[in-house]
């Protein structure tokens, strides 16, 4: 388990342990017999048995190398092959398949569209996870919804006591981080900004600790991401000049033909105005000449009551 300085909201800081999760599978492989399974390393080839010395040995001919292949196994060397391997470590090599010492790690960048940005002489940090400054905690706080969708995680490490004292400033630290239900960004060195690295030139990560509570239990997770998903900037593609140029003369024809529609309709305007006028003054020479009569309304017939001749 490594060691890490930690700091909590309250600027005390503490030497505790952090831990790898390794998830228990529920499934286990046996053998033919019923005995566990496990993994080896195995030599599969060597330099002397590979393709360009093979070649050599056939005077760069590939016809004749098939022959060979056919009529012999040159390129197995059945001394070596299939034995197991322990305690290997990584060599360079360069063209010529000679162990080279000195060598120099170059980083490539690419934007968020995958197109190559820069290629830059790679950067060995120091380790600041357990050193004499200790991770403090940035103030920043990302709801758990948000950060799974903004960040990938490639790991996490279980924060741990050793003792009765850590147990209770670790305790602390998980509840309030409990409450909200959000990560808090942890920083290193002196401004208390930097990534997290564990080992002289490994790769930085950013840290997120998650703490949850249960009764007198609690458990802290480290979570560490070192990719940011960003969306790519669509660009806005030009248009050529013959299209710029189609769409300029398409333009100026619309404002010449509704200009020419705006000036026809006020001239029918005013002519109809002018008519509306002639016609005003006409009504009213006529109805000066002319008297008006009103029409009398027909007389009621008066009838007379008949008289009752009473016959003598």
């Amino acid at each position: 388990m490594a060691n890490i300085n930690l700091t909590d909201p309250r600027k005390r800081d503490a030497v505790v342990k952090a831990e790898s999760i390794s998830p228990r599978s529920r499934v286990r492989y046996v053998g033919p017999k019923g005995g566990a399974s496990y993994t080896r390393k195995v030599l599969k080839s060597t330099v002397d048995h590979d393709y360009d010395s093979l070649l050599i040995e056939a005077k760069d001919d590939p016809e004749k190398l098939a022959q060979l292949l056919i009529e012999s196994d040159i390129e197995v060397d059945k001394e070596v092959f299939g034995r197991f391997l322990w305690n290997v470590s990584r060599v360079y090599i360069n063209e010529d398949e000679e162990v080279t010492y000195r060598i120099q790690q170059n980083e490539v960048i690419y934007t968020p569209e995958g197109k190559f940005k820069e290629r830059r002489q790679r950067e060995r940090a120091e380790a600041n996870v357990d050193s004499d400054i200790p991770l403090s905690w940035t103030g920043k706080k990302v709801d758990k919804s948000e950060a799974i969708r903004r960040y990938v995680f490639s790991s996490k490490l279980q924060i741990v006591h050793i003792n009765g004292l850590t147990y209770d400033f670790l305790y602390g630290m998980a509840k309030e981080l409990a409450e909200p239900d959000s990560l808090m960004l942890l920083g290193g060195g002196k401004s208390g900004k930097e990534p997290l690295v564990f080992r002289r030139g490994s790769t930085a990560y950013r840290g997120f600790l998650e703490g949850r509570v249960k009764d007198d239990s609690y458990i802290l997770l480290l979570h560490l991401s070192n990719t940011e998903l960003k969306s790519p900037v669509v660009e806005k593609t030009e248009k050529p000049d013959s299209d710029k140029k189609k769409e300029k003369s398409a333009t100026a024809k619309d404002k010449k033909s509704t200009k020419k529609v705006v000036a026809k309709k006020t001239r029918v305007t005013k002519k109809s105005s002018g008519v509306t006028k002639k016609a005003k003054e006409i009504a009213k020479k006529n109805s000066k000449g002319k008297k008006l009569t009103k029409k009398k309304a027909p007389a009621k017939s008066k009838k007379k009551p008949l008289k009752n001749n009473h016959l003598a």
